[in-house]
């Protein structure tokens, strides 16, 4: 077999992951690695002081986290590790990943109270402010910072600085941003930030992390309410072992991920990276616009991670046809998930590139068979 036969990709995705990746970080997992021993478990001690770095300057305070399975799982493991019995979360939810939140955290049974936002407009930070100033039992806040619902970007940065005021816990579900968008946990006083290996980072899927302060991670210790998901056990088992994991981990997709942050920082790391996000959305927004496809969200409102566009005004698209169309032409998108608008997504990250997206633009255009039936929104 020749090394093409099996790392040519048969369509580009652009999703919000998984998520196109180079050649060589599919290469990097066809080897076998042993749980055991310290050739693997030195990796994954790099991989966490590597995720530190990328996360903050101040490296003293923080520690990395791995947990077997999607990002969900590990947005689960830290909803259900750091929220104590007597505790209180706070959800601030526009769409469907910070739903998510809230329905783990009620199945958790923790004690939970929601500040329901649209879907489609900023975050209203009185609500917030508010909420915390009549409510002292609530101990934690969440939020998603890219709620790749919309493709929305959430202004962590002024609900940190309230939830602060009022020395709430502050956690943050960076699952679809961590590695794409510039930011520093330190200066954004968040305690938890929480990702996954097939985002930014352009990994594979198979496990997701968090990095967390420390401080207050130590509280941790008797919170948990699952074994498997137990993030404080997991984190005490690689700190005490070596970048142990305590169950089987997932040995391929690690050494996967180890190449991609490599790859990270020989792009010129977390700031170039972003820089070309945020070329390929503008550059991607612009052209659907001359054809006719509009951008749901305002740009003031948009990240770099996926955007969301409105259905042609067309009584004859259909959007099954529209993606089997693109599929054939080698360009995998997203359906919408916005509750109350006929949306589709085009996500911006992997190993996407301009060209890319100047390709995919003259299929849309070859395959808009309903353009002559478009009217003006």
């Amino acid at each position: 077999m020749k090394q093409n036969d099996f790392t040519n990709n048969p369509y580009l995705l652009l999703t919000p992951g998984p998520l196109t990746t180079t050649d060589t970080v599919k290469l990097a997992m066809m080897k076998d690695w042993c749980t055991w021993d310290d050739d693997y478990n030195n990796i994954v001690q790099g991989i966490r002081k590597s995720l530190v770095q990328l996360a903050t300057k101040s490296v003293d305070q923080y520690s990395a986290v791995l947990m077997q399975g999607s990002g969900t799982f590990s947005v689960e493991s830290v909803i259900g590790t750091v929220v104590p019995r007597d505790g209180k979360l706070l959800v601030i939810a526009n769409g469907v990943y910070g739903s998510r939140i809230v329905k783990i955290a009620k199945t958790l049974g923790i004690n939970t109270v929601v500040i329901d936002s649209s879907e489609v407009e900023a975050i209203d930070l009185n609500r917030l402010t508010v909420q915390l100033e009549n409510d002292s039992e609530i101990t934690h806040v969440a939020i998603v910072h890219c709620e790749t619902t919309t493709g929305m970007l959430n202004p962590i940065e002024k609900v940190s600085e309230i939830v602060k005021r009022y020395n709430r816990v502050f956690i943050v579900d960076a699952m679809s941003s961590f590695g794409g968008v510039e930011l520093d946990i330190a200066d954004l006083n968040i305690d938890y930030i929480i990702s996954s290996a097939n985002k930014c980072i352009e990994g594979v899927p198979g496990f997701g992390f968090a990095i967390v302060k420390k401080d207050e991670f130590e509280k941790c210790k008797d919170n948990a309410r699952s074994v498997s998901l137990d993030l404080y056990d997991q984190w005490k088992t690689m700190e005490e072992q070596n970048g142990k994991w305590r169950f089987t981990s997932p040995t391929h997709v690690v050494r996967a991920f180890a190449q991609a942050l490599k790859e990270l920082e020989e792009e010129g790391g977390i700031k170039v990276r972003a820089s070309r996000y945020k070329n390929n959305q503008k550059v991607l927004s612009d052209g659907m616009k001359k054809l006719q496809i509009q951008p749901i969200l305002p740009e003031e409102l948009q990240s770099p991670i996926i955007t969301s566009f409105y259905y042609p005004n067309s009584e004859s698209f259909d959007f099954k046809v529209f993606y089997h169309k693109l599929k054939e032409k080698g360009f995998v998108i997203y359906p919408g998930k916005v509750s109350a608008l006929d949306t589709f997504r085009i996500g911006n990250i992997g190993d996407v590139h301009q060209k890319d997206i100047e390709d995919l633009l003259k299929a849309i255009e070859q395959s808009s068979y309903w353009l002559d039936t478009v009217s003006e929104k």
